[in-house]
This record gives C-alpha cells, structure tokens and sequence, in this order.
C-alpha cells in the first residue's frame, strides 16, 4: 500500500476487529511471523468499500481486507472471487500482490478476510501528496502507462489464465445496463432524481459486446502503487474486488467517469478523487484514442460507453449513500455523497441529451 503516511487513520470503532485473532490464524501461513507478538493495526482512509488495514509487525508490513458492515449488494465484496482473481493473474501480470492467506471462518473476525503483502509505492489521492511534484511530462506519462496497462490488462487470454469461469458469456453489456439500473432504483432515496429517462436511453442504444476480456472494474489512480522517482511506473494494482470478464470498452468507460480534467465544470470538479486535472495530464479524448490504437478494438458509439460508466459510478456512490443515510455507516467522508451521485447523474443526462 502507500507510503503516503496521510492514508492510514487510527481503526474506525465500527471497523475494529480482533487483532489477537487474526495474528494466530496468520503466525502458521507467514513463517517470517515466528516469534511476533501481535501487530500495530491501522486503517486505510481511501476507498469507499472494502475496509483495508495495515499490520504493522516493525520489520515486516501486511495487509488485511474485509468487507464492510452493513447491507451489501449480493455480488460484491466476495473476498474469495477478489483473492481468486491476484492468485491466478500475478503469473501473468506482474503488478499483482501476493496472497498470504484467506480466511472463511466467521469465528476469527466475524467475515471473510484475506492478508496480502504490502505493495510498496506511492497512492495517489485527490492532490498530490507532500513533497511529490509532476512536471507536465511526468503527468502525461503517467495518463498513458496507466491505461496501457489496463489495455494489457484487457489483453490477457483469460482462458490461460484461469480466469475464464468468472464471466456469464455474450450479454455483458446487457447484463450491466439491466443491473446497475436495478441496483439503483433499491437505493434510490428521496433527495437523488430518479434519472428513469437516462435508464432508459441505456437500455435503448446498448451495442453488443465487442469482446471478453479480464476488467478490473475500478480502474483508477488511487488504485495504483506507483514510483514516481522518474518517470512514472506502475508497481502494484490494488482492489480486485470487481474484477470479472466482460466487455474491455465497458471497463474503459467505467474508468474514464473517474477521469475529471482542467478544461471540465467545477460542478464535476467537486467529484474528482485523483490529480487528473495536472497540467500534462492526457484528455478522456486522447486516453481513448491511445487505448484504441494499442487493443485495434472499434467501438460502435463511444458515448454510450461514457454515459453509462458516469451512471455506473453515481449508482456506486448512490449505495453507499444510502447505507449513510440509514446509519448502516457513519464514515464521515460519506457525508456529501448524495450531491455526489446527483452531479455525476446531471452530466450523464447532459452526455446523453436528456436534458
């Protein structure tokens, strides 16, 4: 994870799990942990999902994930799909984290959970962190490589990877548009416009698969250990737990709602959770372009592509909304996420003219 000291936080009382307990279940999977009294434990403060903590044995750093309390749709979070997934596609990727271990046994913290090795590198936030500065042509090679390697990502033969189970066959496309709409509507709550002429507009203008390809699912700079010595690389890739295979132009699409640059509307300004508007840093435009270029995949109607991965993200932070408003959490940082979900919702309306 990140040496950007600023990310870890003292563990959340709602999140605290028992640390004597899981260093026991841990000691015979690690020998390195022979003679280790149980870790320092501190949490993670990115990300808006699966919980990630740091165990900190002095000589020696892991890391532990579990899903979070409360209501949780029925496919996410799965920690055994998330561990499955690093396991088979480390041969084939070498940015991928090591497994340690992966429990099932609710009796050790109350959930599945898995503890992996430390990915040294830095994690980029909403800014940059103290004392690191990118020139503009630090900041473009950042862009690309970071989509390069997705579209590597995207050209891995999932078959030989093992990984070929993981998808449901022709339909992704379909089944995603039908799903996040779905998902929607159970979290919609009364302060987020129902955007049913949106739905509808995906539904209506959906292209078929043009492939079925690994997809991360939450492809995005705070997702990606980097060393920024030079010029920029990528050392490790975290948060696998959306991974499946699918459609890669879904994945990009997906992506890019993430991608807020210079030249954007300070209303979606106010979403951006990653430095993307750097001077230097590549256009959605150019990323698209670049990716294309480097898989030879056409797409029928790029926007549809855009649209829905703005709708898809304002429905994840819809969810998590929702569960703030019923008190299933209290993470502060959640508290501005129905403004959030409308803003992305209102630009892909815009995107698709429905208003």
């Amino acid at each position: 994870m990140s040496e950007n000291a600023t990310r870890l936080r003292d563990v959340r009382p709602e999140d605290a799990f028992d640390v004597d307990a899981v260093h026991a279940w841990l000691q015979p999977r690690v020998p390195a942990l022979d003679g280790h009294p149980a870790p320092q434990v501190r949490q993670f403060s990115g990300g808006a999902s699966n919980l990630t903590y740091l165990l900190d044995y002095g000589d020696l750093d892991l890391v532990l994930r579990r899903p979070p309390h409360g209501h949780k749709a029925a496919s996410a979070h799965d920690m055994g799909r998330e561990v499955r997934v690093q396991q088979r596609l480390r041969p084939h990727l070498d940015v991928v984290a090591l497994i340690h271990g992966f429990c099932e046994d609710p009796s050790i913290i109350g959930s599945d959970f898995y503890v992996m090795e430390r990915l040294r590198g830095v994690v980029l936030g909403r800014t940059l962190p103290d004392g690191v500065q990118l020139s503009p042509e630090q900041a473009r090679a950042l862009g690309e490589t970071a989509y390069d390697t997705l579209a590597d990502l995207h050209s891995i033969d999932v078959e030989s990877a093992g990984l070929g189970d993981l998808g449901r066959g022709p339909g992704y496309v379909r089944r995603q548009v039908e799903g996040w709409s779905r998902r929607f509507r159970d979290a919609l709550t009364d302060d987020v416009p129902p955007v049913e002429e949106l739905m509808s507009w995906l539904a209506e203008r959906q292209p078929h698969d043009v492939g079925a390809s690994l997809l991360h699912g939450d492809w995005k700079l705070d997702n990606l250990v980097l060393d920024l010595s030079g010029t920029p690389r990528i050392t490790g890739v975290l948060d696998w737990e959306m991974a499946t295979v699918g459609d890669p132009l879904m994945d990009l699409g997906s992506s890019l709602a993430y991608w807020v640059t210079a030249e954007d509307d300070e209303e979606f300004g106010l979403v951006s959770t990653q430095p993307s508007t750097l001077a230097g840093m590549p256009t959605r435009e150019q990323i698209v372009e670049r990716y294309l270029a480097r898989t030879g995949l056409r797409p029928e109607n790029w926007t549809f592509y855009e649209v829905f991965g703005l709708f898809r993200l304002a429905v994840i932070i819809q969810q998590i909304w929702a569960r703030f408003r019923s008190g299933s959490t209290t993470n502060p940082r959640f508290a501005h996420f129905g403004i959030a979900a409308a803003v992305l919702l209102q630009r892909a309306e815009r995107l698709a003219g429905c208003r």
